[in-house]
């Protein structure tokens, strides 16, 4: 089985995609109330927002099967090898002491 994620579209592409998207996460917040002071360091970075929607296209591609811990560090490693340019983000959600953010699949696993 290959763990290989499908190219849907150029890094630029996907980080424009990702900016669009992130943009309106902070408008909904914003017109909700929230203090930016208060939620924007807990959102994803752009490159992060990428990675994840690489991540899903992968999960689509399984069937929607959410990967176990060790398929989903196999499909980010993929991820930083086909896009070597995402390689820190794919590092920093890696990363253990990361878990505090909500939107982190591994925190989500876990509850």
């Amino acid at each position: 089985m290959t763990e290989s994620v499908p190219r849907r579209a150029s890094l630029e592409v996907l980080r424009a995609e990702a900016s669009d998207e992130l943009a309106v996460l902070i408008q909904e917040r914003l017109l909700g109330g929230e203090d930016p002071w208060d939620f924007m360091e807990e959102l994803p970075s752009v490159d992060e927002l990428v990675v994840f929607l690489l991540r899903a296209d992968n999960i689509t591609a399984n069937d929607g099967v959410r990967p176990n811990a060790a398929r989903h560090y196999r499909v980010l490693r993929q991820i930083a090898l086909e896009y070597p340019e995402l390689t820190p983000a794919v590092w920093r959600l890696l990363d253990e002491t990361q878990r505090h953010r909500r939107w982190d699949p591994t925190v989500a696993d876990a509850s």
